[in-house]
């Protein structure tokens, strides 16, 4: 009996390295077609790197001309900024996450702008607080990051619906009158982008 039940422990476990191995043996598969469809959209200058994380049914956005909608957020300080308050300074409104490779790009490029024209024009980075594994993952991307531009918590996603930034990242473009001037950036921004956006807002 003892016998029976030692050789079914065996069987089973040499049944279980099989179906581990096997799996291993597709995963590595997979790797290595995935690398390779990379490679070959490099080659052809079709690869995504650099895109906004769109999703499918994204809306438009709101337009040029309608009036930047209004609203009070707290910062990764502590600190509240209102929009309305900010009238007659011009405004960059960027949502992004720390879990989104366009915007992790972008990061370093917004920090730059902000450490050279932060005088002109105010950079507001809307995390999607909400969809964050929690806010310390937040903070020590910030930390790390060194940014220093104010970065606002939307735990809701309240103000990713109103300003209908389902792809990210997201940045609008606002005038000295608080109206949305420029046509909304999805993807990531360079310095370059940054200011020419800047010359084009009065």
């Amino acid at each position: 009996m003892v016998k029976r039940i030692l050789a079914g422990v065996l069987l089973l476990s040499l049944l279980a390295v099989a179906v581990y191995s096997l799996l291993d043996e597709k995963k590595s598969e997979s790797t290595e077609a995935d690398n390779e469809a990379e490679i070959q959209q490099e080659e052809d200058g079709s690869s995504s790197k650099g895109a906004g994380m769109v999703s499918p049914n994204a809306p438009e956005g709101l337009k040029v001309g309608e009036k930047a909608p209004d609203f009070t957020l707290e910062t990764l300080n502590g600190e509240t900024v209102n929009l309305s308050e900010l009238k007659g300074k011009k405004v960059f409104i960027n949502f992004w996450a720390t879990w989104c490779p366009p915007c992790r790009e972008e990061m370093p490029e917004m920090e730059k702008f902000h450490q050279e024209y932060g005088d002109e024009v105010e950079v507001l980075a809307i995390n999607s607080t909400g969809a964050e594994k929690n806010i310390e993952k937040v903070e020590s991307y910030v930390q790390e990051g060194g940014y220093t531009f104010p970065i606002l918590l939307d735990p809701d996603l309240e103000m990713n619906q109103i300003y209908q930034a389902i792809s990210i990242p997201t940045t609008y473009f606002i005038g000295t009158d608080g109206v949305i001037q420029q046509p909304r950036k999805v993807g990531p921004m360079t310095y370059d982008f940054m200011v020419e956006m800047k010359e084009k807002l009065n």
